[in-house]
């Protein structure tokens, strides 16, 4: 096995085991409570880093997916199917995540009227629907090509799901990240990077391993089709 693919998931796999549990306990036993939320405020932490790394994941998907359409390799299909899944994946942790701090600290689990909640809402049953169409295809070129298309259609909900919360200015997403800087103490600060850190950490070791597993089941597949040749 080449160094740099030992590389791609050691690394993350030791920065995602150490930051992630750093922050928990940054959270807990560093950091104040929140003077209106209290220890609810704790979990944001883990959701806000959890939500721009499913943009980031569904962005690298996007990006892989342009790539294909210029290079029509076979390799870029499937790194952008690899950081779509993943993005779905963190995105079900924001849909988890989201409302329970919502309820604890506002008494709701939902809010129709929330712009950023629907908004991002709709991204994550959009990427959804991405497996939906890919699946429905016979493997080849237009499975890829459509895949790819589908998903850059997509990445304009990304920075519409992210400016929600400045246009909306709602109580449930207030805005803590301005041109001024962090509306912030210092140590909420420091903890909610650490946190973002161990999240992308782990987004990169998900995709590292996923696509390790794909290109050695690609490989079997290959084998397989040869050795079926070989025996006719």
């Amino acid at each position: 096995m080449p160094a740099n693919r030992h590389l791609t998931t050691t690394v993350p796999l030791v920065l995602s085991f150490l930051l992630i549990p750093l922050t928990i306990a940054m959270a807990f036993l560093w950091t104040g409570e929140d003077a209106d939320q209290g220890l609810s405020q704790k979990i944001f932490y883990f959701h806000v880093p959890i939500a721009l790394t499913s943009y980031v994941a569904f962005g690298f998907g996007a990006v892989c997916a342009a790539m294909y359409l210029w290079k029509r390799t076979e390799a870029w299909d499937m790194r952008s199917y690899v950081g779509i899944h993943s993005g779905t994946i963190f995105g079900t942790l924001v849909l988890i995540t989201g409302p329970i701090w919502a309820k604890a600290s506002w008494g709701v689990w939902w809010n129709w009227g929330d712009r950023q909640l629907n908004v991002f809402l709709i991204l994550f049953l959009y990427y959804c629907a991405y497996f939906m169409l890919r699946f429905s295809l016979d493997d080849g070129e237009r499975r890829r090509a459509a895949s790819a298309i589908f998903a850059l259609l997509g990445i304009g909900l990304i920075p519409m799901s992210f400016l929600a919360v400045r246009i909306a200015q709602t109580l449930i997403h207030p805005t803590v990240f301005t041109a001024g800087g962090a509306s912030m103490p210092n140590s909420f600060l420091l903890t909610f990077v650490v946190g973002l850190a161990g999240m992308l950490s782990l987004m990169v070791l998900l995709i590292s391993v996923e696509l390790r597993g794909k290109r050695t089941a690609a490989r079997v597949l290959q084998l397989q089709r040869v050795q079926r040749g070989e025996d006719a």
